[in-house]
């Protein structure tokens, strides 16, 4: 075979075959095929699209280009959860011990942050001691010994998506839903899981800022993982305003053990339950959704799910004090409380520029090399659909020095529009994929 055929089959807008893509992946992976010729052939797919067939076997072939984990000696089945992001996304800090808690073993591989979107390992980090860098080894024992492990991503598995992607970042092919697809899908093949539930999210706040968007993507995704024997569903949630009160990453982590232990905010707890009942049913350890939430409600309430947590940290060399008493976790120095401008009614907010904000105070990263300040975000005190009166706090900036508080203000004033008239909330979970 030829590259320049396949370059000029997908530019024409041919299918590849099953052959033709796992070479083309085997020798890029090789070193065998030049960037400026992938960059071609992903052009081609952006612009020419795939079919679900070829967007199952491309998957398969990246997920195949390094170790396929297999659990099964460990554990009947697994269950895994991928977001596509969004601020304040702090699902699986709660999602996963809730879940284990319920007798269903999480096995779950998570990113760091890049960009406006917060990463879980970067919170989980915010725990004095945590370690995410686990090695295969240690990731297979947890699972058989915890039930409950989130490692950050391993450099063995997809090597070819870790290839394709640094590509794809700097020739304008990012926005390709086949390649988004498998860029997904082939780390949750290669990881090893039984059971994936995708919380894919669409809105300001998230890569995906249409609901047509968000559900191209998450049918391309189900189809992938069906194809490929697994489980899978997708859930459709609004990221047109933060998830939760909390925007940082021991902020975020402090709320979430609040939702383990039978509180935190609704918004957060609604959208677990409802990934959660999803992993359970196609686990089939529950007859139907509503039983699901009942069993994850009672996790929660006896204190099973902040138990399986607390282990989880415990195993992954955390410090237990801060699960104990969360007021340990890393505190910025300064707080800074803003009052609303104007009396009126929160009708919108804009996510992704609060994402930003934090950013600019040392909680995220635009280089995968910078170092973060765990302690430093955001808390809301009004979300859209609340009524302010003039001068009443409705944010509070969590930052390491007062001139970088002051500094950011501007642009969190004008993330908030304020109007005259009450508006409805959109809807949390808009539909679901299966």
């Amino acid at each position: 075979m030829f590259m320049v055929d396949l370059i000029a089959k997908k530019r024409d807008g041919h299918a590849l075959t099953s052959d033709e893509l796992e070479w083309l992946i085997r020798q890029y992976t090789a070193g065998a095929i030049p960037d400026y010729q992938m960059s071609a052939w992903a052009m081609a797919v952006l612009l020419r699209g795939m079919d679900d067939r070829e967007t199952t076997d491309l998957t398969l072939a990246m997920a195949h280009s390094g170790t396929m984990l297999d659990l099964h000696d460990l554990a009947p089945i697994t269950a895994d959860k991928h977001s596509t992001g969004g601020v304040g996304d702090k699902t699986t800090l709660l999602l996963a011990p809730l879940v284990a808690a319920a007798g269903l073993p999480v096995a779950k591989m998570s990113g760091r942050s890049l960009g406006f979107s917060g990463g879980t390992v970067d919170k989980l980090e915010s725990i004095p001691g945590f370690s995410a860098t686990l090695d295969t080894a240690t990731f297979r024992r947890l699972v058989r010994e915890v039930g409950l492990v989130v490692s950050a991503q391993s450099n063995d598995l997809a090597p070819a998506d870790k290839k394709l992607y640094a590509l794809r970042d700097v020739t304008a092919t990012v926005e390709s839903i086949p390649l988004i697809a498998a860029s997904v899908m082939s780390k949750k093949l290669a990881a090893g899981a039984d059971c994936i539930v995708l919380d894919v999210k669409y809105g300001s706040g998230a890569f995906m800022h249409t609901l047509a968007d968000a559900r191209h993507l998450a049918q391309a995704m189900v189809a992938i993982g069906t194809r490929a024997g697994r489980r899978i569903t997708a859930v459709l949630s609004s990221m047109h305003q933060p998830l939760g009160s909390t925007i940082g990453n021991a902020l975020e982590v402090r709320e979430a053990l609040e939702a383990l232990r039978g509180g935190g905010p609704p918004d957060l707890v609604e959208l677990c339950l409802t990934l959660g009942s999803q992993l359970l049913c196609l686990a089939q350890f529950c007859a139907d959704e509503e039983a699901a939430r009942q069993l994850l409600q009672q996790v929660r309430a006896s204190g099973a799910a902040w138990a399986k947590f607390r282990q989880m940290v415990a195993a992954q060399g955390g410090d237990v004090a801060v699960i104990d008493t969360p007021d340990l976790l890393p505190t910025a120095p300064v707080q800074i409380v803003l009052p609303a401008p104007q009396a009126g009614y929160v009708t919108a907010i804009d996510g992704m520029a609060l994402g930003l904000v934090v950013n600019t105070l040392g909680g995220g990263r635009s280089r995968k090399d910078e170092l973060l300040d765990p302690a430093v975000g955001l808390t809301l005190q009004a979300k859209v659909g609340d009524q302010l009166a003039r001068g009443q706090p409705f944010l509070t900036i969590h930052a390491a020095t007062r001139a970088e508080a002051e500094g950011v203000t501007p642009r969190l004033l004008a993330a908030y529009t304020i109007g005259p008239t009450s508006v409805t909330p959109p809807p949390l979970v808009e539909e679901i994929v299966s």
